[in-house]
């Protein structure tokens, strides 16, 4: 009897095996499949929402502040993000999967029923078990999203970076921009200035098309700043990047021009410096242009000058350290607009080599004003009657350096130069000639003479002849507190490379009240105006990357939702 009670319950454990695998099994594991591998895909898409959307730099997957500049999502950041959701997800899963697992083996086979419930267990399990087989896929094809979409944002910034690179090259080369420190001690040629932001304060060494971002860098305070000349950088505070002093405004737009004004102690550099800044200011007024001052500090020496001009008086003596340059930025419509640099040194810079040595802006310009005091000359000092001596000695003071001299020194650091010191333009001026022309030897310069005849009359034909060596042009000028402002500004205008010395027929005339008006330091270009999305969020390149990324993955959901119901429909036909 025992025996056959053990055959009926075998026969009935056999049939029940043969239906749960032929029949319940088939059905089980595939809807348990279904089931696990849309749970699994569902908890992946939920993390990555929650990991792509917020735009807290400490999300999910925290984004560090920057030193200075954020970098390209599509760079570091993209794969942080991708690490995040696969380091959360695939931990998580495993737990959930493992923990069903055992509650299910506890369950269906924690007693006697479980020898009958085991094609159910195994059906659930192993489709728990062989849901990781789409989920792998799912994550390989989620992996290779993030490269393609890397791929296809890196090429096209690499695209942007290369053209507006060359784009501002071009601008620069067309524009023959020229970027120069004016700062003593520095004087040194800029590639790249440092910029900082108007948000915060922070330096931008780097700020061009490169890692930080092709049109836009995003500062550590959340600001967009542009990274081109011609995106509008210029419009940024602007500073030297080897020794940090202040650049003017629009520094990288507008040529630079150095303009080194060459001459002994007391050879009226800083009298021919300030009327040479009264007659450009004069021109750009009758253009209807504008002519300002880089620094307050200078528009407020230039209106003394001018006061104690009007005064009869003389200006005060350069001092003997090292000069700034006088920063003027000259705008005339339709014409040429350039930066000047006007360096006006003390003229004992001049007496030694070196001394002459140390003005290293000499280095990078290529315009010279050769400042000559007549009286310094040995021929003139000697022709001179006593009247004619006592004359000169009352009105001005008189260098007491021979200006072939001085010219012979600053020739010899030129030719230290790659291009042996070449300039493309000289201008040679004989300062005091209203005092001049008031003596015998200077007469004849008092009704349009030749200016360069009578240098070589008194003695510096080799130095006049040595400079046309040299230089491309060279013009000669003869100058006094009563010359003409608009001689001065066509002397000046050809030297910095500004206009034309003519006027065009639609100028106006230079009046009194142009030559007397003094400019004033207000700025050529307008700020740079802060905007972003504040210190707290991410950047939008990062957000719009997240996003690109978000709607792959929402595409890879949708098309495994979809294939997994066909699939289903397929092998359940209703």
């Amino acid at each position: 009897m025992q025996v056959l009670i053990v055959l009926l319950l075998a026969a009935v454990w056999a049939g029940a095996m043969w239906l749960g695998f032929w029949y319940v099994f088939p059905v089980l594991f595939p809807a348990t499949l279904i089931v696990a591998g849309a749970a699994a895909l569902g908890l992946y898409y939920l993390n990555a929402c929650r990991t792509l959307v917020p735009s807290a730099l400490d999300g999910p997957s925290p984004v560090a502040a920057p030193d200075v500049a954020y970098r390209n999502y599509l760079l570091v950041q993209v794969w942080r993000d991708w690490w995040t959701i696969s380091r959360t997800v695939v931990p998580q899963v495993y737990r959930i999967a493992s923990g069903i697992v055992v509650r299910l083996t506890r369950t269906l086979l924690g007693g006697l029923w479980g020898f009958f419930a085991f094609p159910i267990w195994v059906a659930l399990c192993a489709g728990i078990v062989a849901a990781a087989v789409p989920a792998a896929a799912f994550v390989l094809a989620l992996t290779v999203l993030y490269g393609v979409v890397a791929a296809v944002g890196l090429a096209a910034w690499l695209a942007c970076v290369l053209v507006l690179a060359a784009v501002e090259r071009v601008f620069m080369a067309y524009g023959r921009i020229l970027q120069t420190c004016p700062h003593p001690f520095c004087y040194e040629r800029i590639g790249l200035p440092e910029y900082e932001c108007p948000g915060c304060g922070a330096r931008h060494a780097r700020l061009s098309p490169g890692a930080a971002g092709a049109f836009r860098h995003v500062c550590r305070c959340g600001a967009r700043l542009p990274t081109t000349v011609p995106l509008g950088r210029f419009r940024l505070a602007a500073y030297c990047p080897h020794c940090g002093g202040r650049l003017p405004e629009r520094i990288g737009r507008v040529r630079v021009e150095p303009l080194p004004f060459v001459g002994g102690p007391a050879a009226g550099k800083t009298t021919f410096m300030f009327l040479g800044i009264r007659a450009l200011h004069a021109r750009a007024r009758s253009m209807h242009g504008r002519l300002a001052f880089v620094e307050q500090r200078h528009a407020q020496a230039y209106a003394g000058a001018i006061r104690e001009f009007q005064r009869g008086g003389r200006p005060a003596k350069t001092g003997p350290e090292l000069p700034l340059a006088t920063m003027v930025d000259v705008d005339l419509p339709g014409r040429a607009r350039r930066i000047l640099y006007l360096f006006d040194p003390a003229g004992e810079h001049y007496t030694g080599a070196t001394e002459v040595e140390s003005l290293r802006y000499l280095d990078h310009g290529e315009a010279l004003l050769f400042v000559v005091d007549p009286f310094a000359l040995p021929q003139v000092r000697r022709t001179l009657a006593q009247d004619e001596r006592d004359l000169v000695d009352h009105a001005a003071a008189s260098s007491e350096e021979d200006p072939a001299d001085t010219l012979q020194r600053v020739l010899n650091d030129l030719r230290s130069r790659p291009d042996q010191g070449r300039q493309k333009r000289v201008a040679v001026i004989v300062t005091k000639t209203d005092l001049l022309v008031r003596t015998e030897i200077g007469r004849c310069l008092g009704h349009d003479g030749d200016v360069r005849a009578w240098l070589d009359g008194v003695g510096l034909g080799n130095t006049v002849r040595t400079l046309e060596q040299v230089a491309g042009q060279v013009r000669y000028f003869a100058s006094g507190l009563a010359t003409e402002p608009a001689d001065v500004a066509d002397l000046l205008g050809w030297a910095s490379g500004l206009a034309p010395a003519a006027p065009s027929g639609d100028d106006h005339p230079v009046t009194a009240g142009d030559a007397q008006e003094v400019p004033g330091s207000a700025p050529l270009r307008a700020p740079w105006p802060v905007r972003g999305r504040g210190s707290g969020r991410v950047p939008a390149g990062y957000q719009a990357g997240r996003w690109a990324v978000l709607c792959g993955l929402s595409v890879l959901t949708v098309a495994a939702v979809t294939g997994a119901v066909v699939a289903a429909a397929e092998r359940f036909p209703f």
